[in-house]
């Protein structure tokens, strides 16, 4: 279906005020792109690199924001060329494409969550035999299945959308999502019903199991010693920080989509917001602050730089 849809950018003014300051808004919007590459990227490597971190629970906190890089690359490049551009357009094969991707992200990091929180239930609740169950297999089946799963029940509902005949062409927001039901002349009951069951398995499943491990660690670490509940705070929160600001943007972007016309623009615009910065943006932040390891590399990391750019000031006065 080669059709072209109108992507109405949400703005405070709406396309006027868009045009009037689009350069403003290409620079802002960068800056945000950028420093989530760099906070994702810098934590990425700084496990890949360091032997100590080689453990699964920092292999999945790496999946996870190497998600959450692939999550912003979906949305932003093409954000950006809408600023700048007159008219924003996508092309609706495009548009599913870039829906199959997004709900695919979306997908794998619940997976991913879930998989962390089973691997520090055993850690926890079974540290004799963490070794033998969370073994190198096991790593390797979770991060694929966590891939794998999302992107097969999602394209199974892109070619569902594929075959739908459309009688509006103009989507509001700044990314394709599930407003592309909005677009349907007829809803569709099979899309309606494989979505509510795609939700169940890819979100509402992954969400209970989680619930039900985190708490059986907190039944068990009350009834041992101080130092398994020091271990099991230190490190639950940082995942439960992250779970909890998923399911709130997970929850906002249907908000969004069901409360569309009922939303003030500013509203609607925080809400667009949180969705594509505080959730991309706060998970390195999160991780990075509330994990011990990774906050002393962190650390270590910044005073090389710190010191590497002030040597030739060091050099040029003799201090």
């Amino acid at each position: 279906m080669d059709v072209e849809l109108n992507l109405t950018l949400v703005t405070f003014g709406g396309f006027a005020e868009l045009h009037k300051y689009r350069y403003l808004y290409f620079v802002v919007i960068s800056t945000l792109y950028i420093l989530i590459l760099c906070f994702n990227s810098t934590i990425v490597c700084l496990i890949w690199t360091h032997k100590n971190l080689h453990e699964p629970m920092y292999i999945f906190i790496a999946a996870l924001l190497i998600n959450s890089v692939l999550y912003s690359m979906i949305i932003y490049p093409k954000l950006l060329s809408d600023v700048l551009s007159e008219k924003q357009m996508i092309s609706y094969p495009l548009c599913l494409f870039q829906g199959f991707l997004y709900y695919t992200s979306a997908g794998s990091e619940f997976l991913l969550l879930a998989a962390m929180a089973y691997d520090r239930y055993v850690s926890i609740c079974k540290p004799l035999q963490y070794p033998v169950i969370m073994n190198r297999i096991t790593i390797y089946v979770c991060l694929i299945l966590a891939w794998l799963i999302p992107a097969f029940e999602t394209s199974v509902l892109g070619v569902l959308y594929s075959n739908v005949k459309l009688c509006s062409f103009s989507l509001t927001g700044i990314f394709c999502n599930n407003s592309l039901y909005k677009l349907q002349c007829v809803p569709s009951v099979a899309i309606s019903i494989y979505g509510m069951v795609m939700l169940i398995n890819i979100a509402l499943l992954p969400l209970l199991f989680i619930l039900f491990t985190y708490i059986r660690i907190i039944r068990i670490s009350y009834h041992c010693c101080r130092e398994v509940r020091k271990k099991a705070v230190k490190t639950c929160l940082p995942h439960l920080l992250v779970l909890i600001n998923f399911s709130c943007f997970i929850f906002l972007d249907i908000i969004i989509v069901r409360l569309d016309s009922d939303l003030s623009k500013t509203l609607r615009l925080t809400l667009t917001f949180q969705s594509i910065v505080f959730h991309p943006l706060l998970n390195p932040i999160i991780y990075g602050l509330k994990m011990n390891e990774i906050f002393k590399h962190i650390k270590i990391l910044l005073s090389s730089l710190i010191t590497l750019v002030l040597l030739p000031y060091y050099q040029m006065y003799g201090i």
